[in-house]
C-alpha cells in the first residue's frame, strides 16, 4: 500500500508540473484541430437504440463499488440499463449477477433495492433461491412434474470485480473481459483506493436531455466562466485543461486558481498529496469525480448516465463517497454538504443548460453541426470512441473549414 500511495504522489507531482508550465506559459492539453460533429448523433432515435443496445446491453457496466456489498449474502439491484439484475455477494468472497426474475413465471425476484439476504423469496408464489441462484425450495414442486427442467437455478449474467469497483454485462449468455475493457486505465482506477471509500449519499438526476449531451457538461471546462460564474469560476480556470487518455477512457484535470502561485514556489512548497484528483471518464458513461466544488476538499462523486428509450431521456445516478471512510458525523455531514453543492450545481447550471440544448438541436435543418474547439479534447475523443463502438462511424467532416464558417 505504501508503494502504491508513492507511486500515486509520483504521478500528482508531475501532472503538478504540466500545470505550473501551462500557467506560466498560457497553454493547455489541447486536440489537434476543432472537431465537427453531427447534431444528429444527439437526436437521431435510430443511433440511439442502438446506443441502448451495444453500449448499455453488451459493454461492461459499473454497478457499484466493492464496499457496498461487503459481506457474504449482500445483494444490489440493478436496473439502469432496462435488464433487471441482482448482483451478490457470494460465501467465497466473488460477486455472480443473475436476472432478478424468477424462473417460475417471471416475477421480479428481489424488490428490495439492497441489503443481505441468505436466500430470496419470490413473493409471488414463493419459490426460494440461494444467494448462487440455485433453486432451495418450491411450493407444491411435486404438482409440476416434468416441468421444472432447466428451472433449477437463477438465469447468469457476467460479473467481475476490479479495483474496488464491480461490473456486470446485462445480457445472459454473454461474455466479459474487464482486463481487457478497462487497459491501462485499470492502473488508474487502482490508485483512487476505492477499496475504503465508503458510500454517504445518493439520488436520481434526470434531465431532458440525450445522455451524450448530458455527459458532455462533464467533460470541459471551457464553460466555466460563461455557465458557472458564481459556482465554479470563483475557484476554477476555464482555460487551461489537463489531459490523458486510456483508449476509450480518459482523465481530466481542471486548474484551481490557487494554483498559480505555485509558479513563483518551489516544488517542495506546493502540498501535492497523494490523493487522486480530477475527472475520470470510464468508457462508456460514468465519470468519477475526485475533488469538489470547493477547492481543497477531496471526496469521491461517481456519476452513471443513463440513457432512457427516447433519445431526449436521461438519468444520472449520483453517489459521492468519503475516501479511507467516514471518521465522525462531522465528517459525514460536511461530505454530505459537498453532494448537495455539487448536485445544485448539475441541477440547476449543467442540466438547464442540457435539456434547453438538447431542445435547440431537434429543431435544427438535417445535415446541422456541432462544433467541439481544440480545448474540448475530452469530448472529441469520447465522441469518436463512442461511435466506433456501435459501429456507426462519425461523419467525415473538414473540422477547420467548417469550424470556420
Amino acid at each position: 500500500m505504501a508503494a502504491q500511495a508513492e507511486d500515486v504522489l509520483k504521478s500528482r507531482m508531475a501532472v503538478a508540473r504540466r500545470v505550473v508550465d501551462h500557467i506560466r506559459h498560457g497553454t493547455s492539453d489541447l486536440a489537434e484541430a476543432p472537431m465537427v460533429n453531427a447534431a444528429s448523433v444527439y437526436t437521431d432515435p435510430e443511433r440511439h437504440a442502438r446506443e441502448r443496445e451495444v453500449l448499455f446491453k453488451q459493454t461492461p457496466q459499473f454497478v457499484c463499488l466493492s464496499t457496498e456489498l461487503a459481506e457474504p449474502g449482500a445483494f444490489r439491484t440493478f436496473d439502469e440499463t432496462g435488464t433487471p439484475i441482482v448482483v451478490v455477494r457470494q460465501g467465497d468472497g466473488s460477486v455472480r449477477a443473475f436476472l432478478n426474475i424468477c424462473v417460475h413465471r417471471g416475477a421480479r425476484l428481489v424488490r428490495e433495492a439492497e441489503g443481505k439476504a441468505k436466500r430470496f423469496t419470490c413473493w409471488f408464489h414463493g419459490w426460494t433461491f440461494a444467494a448462487d441462484g440455485r433453486l432451495a425450495a418450491a411450493p407444491e414442486a411435486e404438482r409440476f412434474e416434468g416441468g421444472m427442467a432447466g428451472r433449477d437455478h437463477l438465469i447468469s449474467v457476467p460479473a467481475a470485480e476490479r479495483h474496488g469497483m464491480v461490473f456486470v454485462v446485462p445480457t445472459p449468455g454473454a461474455s466479459m473481459d474487464i482486463d481487457a475493457h478497462l487497459g491501462a486505465f485499470g492502473e488508474i482506477l487502482a490508485g483512487l483506493n476505492l477499496e475504503v471509500a465508503e458510500r454517504v449519499k445518493t439520488d436520481i438526476l434526470p434531465v431532458a436531455s440525450n445522455w451524450k449531451y448530458a455527459l458532455d457538461t462533464y467533460g470541459e471546462g471551457y464553460h466555466f466562466a460563461a455557465l458557472h460564474k458564481q459556482t465554479l469560476a470563483p475557484y476554477f480556470r476555464n482555460d487551461i485543461t489537463i489531459y490523458d487518455r486510456y483508449d476509450r477512457h480518459h482523465r481530466i484535470g481542471f486548474v484551481e486558481r490557487d494554483w498559480e502561485k505555485w509558479v513563483d514556489q518551489p516544488e517542495e512548497s506546493w502540498g501535492v498529496r497523494a490523493e487522486a484528483a480530477g475527472i475520470h471518464y470510464l468508457f462508456p458513461n460514468v465519470v468519477l469525480f475526485a475533488g469538489s466544488v470547493s477547492p481543497g476538499k477531496t471526496y469521491l462523486t461517481i456519476f452513471r448516465h443513463y440513457p432512457g428509450e427516447a433519445p431526449g431521456e436521461t438519468k444520472t445516478y449520483k453517489t459521492i463517497y468519503a475516501f479511507g471512510g467516514v471518521r465522525s458525523e462531522e465528517h459525514r455531514a460536511e461530505v454530505e454538504a459537498a453532494f448537495d453543492a455539487t448536485a445544485h450545481v448539475v441541477r440547476t447550471e449543467d442540466y438547464v443548460t442540457a435539456a434547453e440544448g438538447w431542445k435547440n438541436l431537434t429543431a435544427l435543418p438535417p445535415g446541422a453541426t456541432v462544433v467541439y474547439g481544440r480545448q474540448e479534447i475530452a469530448l472529441q475523443h469520447q465522441h469518436r470512441a463512442l461511435a466506433e463502438a456501435i459501429g456507426m462511424p462519425l461523419p467525415q467532416l473538414n473540422p477547420i473549414a467548417q469550424a470556420a464558417e
